[in-house]
């Protein structure tokens, strides 16, 4: 069957093995000093060790691949105790994987194992992370401007994560989006950004100076262009030289994927004034 599984980029993987903790399923392994993908079965294709991998080498793509078997799974969890248990549990919890969560309660309950819970007095951790809990609104109603003086101006966000480290590649908010890729400048500079910018798309940001992470951002803006129609992209950046470096990547992102996406570039003066439009 066709369905979503991680793919290891080998040539960036340099065996840290920082992926494996947050695969419990038990389908990475490190091998010849290499992370590597064992088994098809285990493999939920939620992508929980990409960000824990610090070179982007991690993605999610959608191939051929064998049927996701959660009782498989929970055999090899099981024999690892307690607190693996607990783990996979809430990581089918905060994806909303309630087929999969029902399957592994039942395998406890026919082998007579109790379900973890958190120790005693201890505070219950949250089931995700607030800032990667994906917020999608695309549907909604997009209010108007405000038309009364002193009136607050109305955000025009639809989705989130904004920041291009916390998304994942795999998220069905990019689904025929036009994205906004923006230098994270670029919002304090121009006063009317929501209006301009933001209003129908979805936003992306980095700084392509002081993230250090051109590699891994690279990977993502590859997967998010390979795995989803794309209908058009527009970036923004400041007028400062380093900034450039924003549309630099988005190019060469766009030409891994061998997508042909039309581009539509903004360049923003410091005093805030849309000086380029390409």
């Amino acid at each position: 069957m066709k369905r979503k599984i991680i793919r290891i980029d080998q040539d960036l993987c340099n065996g840290c093995g920082q992926c494996l903790p947050n695969c419990p399923e038990g389908a990475l392994q490190l091998i010849d000093n290499k992370a590597r993908l064992v088994s098809d079965l285990f493999c939920d294709g939620l992508g929980a060790c990409i960000g824990t991998c610090p070179l982007g080498a991690i993605h999610v793509e959608e191939r051929e691949a064998e049927p996701y078997d959660e009782r498989r799974v929970m055999e090899n969890i099981a024999a690892q105790g307690a607190n693996v248990i607990r783990a996979h549990l809430d990581h089918l919890a905060a994806h909303d994987e309630q087929g999969y969560l029902e399957q592994a309660r039942q395998y406890l309950r026919e082998k007579g194992i109790p379900e973890p819970s958190a120790a005693p007095g201890a505070q219950a951790a949250p089931r995700s992370c607030p800032g990667l809990r994906e917020l999608n609104r695309r549907g909604g109603k997009v209010p108007g401007a405000a038309s009364e003086a002193g009136a607050e101006t109305p955000s025009q966000l639809r989705t989130w994560p904004v920041q291009l480290h916390l998304l994942n590649p795999q998220s069905s908010m990019f689904d025929g989006a036009e994205l906004l890729i923006a230098a994270d400048c670029v919002p304090f500079a121009h006063a009317s950004f929501h209006e301009d910018f933001v209003r129908g798309r979805i936003p992306i940001i980095f700084c392509p100076k002081l993230d250090h992470a051109n590699e891994q951002y690279l990977a993502k803006l590859t997967a998010i262009f390979q795995l989803h129609d794309i209908r058009s992209l527009h970036i923004a950046h400041m007028e400062v030289p380093c900034c450039s470096g924003t549309t630099a990547l988005v190019i060469q992102a766009l030409a891994r994927s061998g997508k042909d996406i039309p581009i539509h570039d903004y360049t923003i003066s410091i005093q805030g004034r849309l000086l380029a439009k390409n």
